[in-house]
């Protein structure tokens, strides 16, 4: 294969991993639901190979489940797999904003600023966006940690809980207060103390699951209890 042609084989992956991901995200994809590689082939108007390179690609991430003789599937969770990563990201994130101490100088604590602004206005504004906004605020904080792998792990448990996250605020959270716990976080930082910083991150992270957890418990809506997401739910 020449340069020219592995650098589209390269591009045509990525775009439909972008594409199958962005499905999953936002709930078109629900936990559970096959996925067809023509069908997608079809709608992203290129061939099955690159597909099927990009369900690879997100098998190895943990995002679908790719069975012998029996095609690829959505992966899901059940409620303990989803307070797991939420223990997993509470440590995470909290080493994160650590690491990242240092960087917080006025443009980037201004920076913030921007960052909780936006998700005021997004949830005034209904919420829809508001999931997207916060993940952008924690996602600015893990940046500046300096730590590549780190960052990564922490966008793919993210990624992971998103379609319930969703859910959750559909039905129950508002969003127009949620952006209030933001400011304890950015408050921390700003008292310039790592260890303080760290604990209340971890603290903000995990007071989430619990209330998450609850909420899917009473609806039965985790993968392992084999109950779609509602159509309703789609944000």
């Amino acid at each position: 294969m020449s340069f020219a042609s592995r650098m589209t084989a390269a591009t045509a992956q990525d775009e439909a991993y972008r594409a199958i991901l962005q499905d999953i995200r936002c709930g078109r994809h629900q936990p559970g639901e096959r996925l067809i590689p023509e069908t997608i082939a079809r709608e992203l108007a290129m061939s099955r190979m690159p597909v099927r390179e990009a369900l690879q690609r997100l098998a190895n991430e943990g995002l679908v489940v790719i069975r012998p003789n029996r095609g690829c599937v959505v992966a899901g969770l059940t409620v303990e797999e989803i307070f797991e990563l939420f223990e997993i990201r509470s440590v995470l994130e909290g080493l994160a904003v650590r690491l990242a101490m240092p960087r917080f100088d006025a443009a980037a604590l201004a920076e913030l600023d921007d960052h909780l602004a936006r998700m005021r206005r997004a949830g005034e504004a209904g919420g829809a966006d508001w999931l997207g906004r916060h993940q952008a605020f924690h996602a600015y904080i893990c940046s500046l940690s300096g730590r590549p792998k780190l960052i990564a792990q922490i966008a793919a448990l993210h990624i992971a809980v998103e379609p319930y996250m969703r859910v959750w605020l559909h039905h129950v959270s508002q969003p127009a207060h949620a952006t209030e716990r933001q400011d304890e976080v950015v408050e921390a930082i700003r008292t310039g103390d790592a260890e303080h910083a760290e604990t209340v991150m971890r603290e903000h992270v995990m007071r989430t699951a619990p209330r998450l957890a609850a909420f899917l418990r009473g609806r039965g809506e985790a993968a392992g209890m084999q109950a779609p997401l509602p159509a309703d739910a789609r944000l």
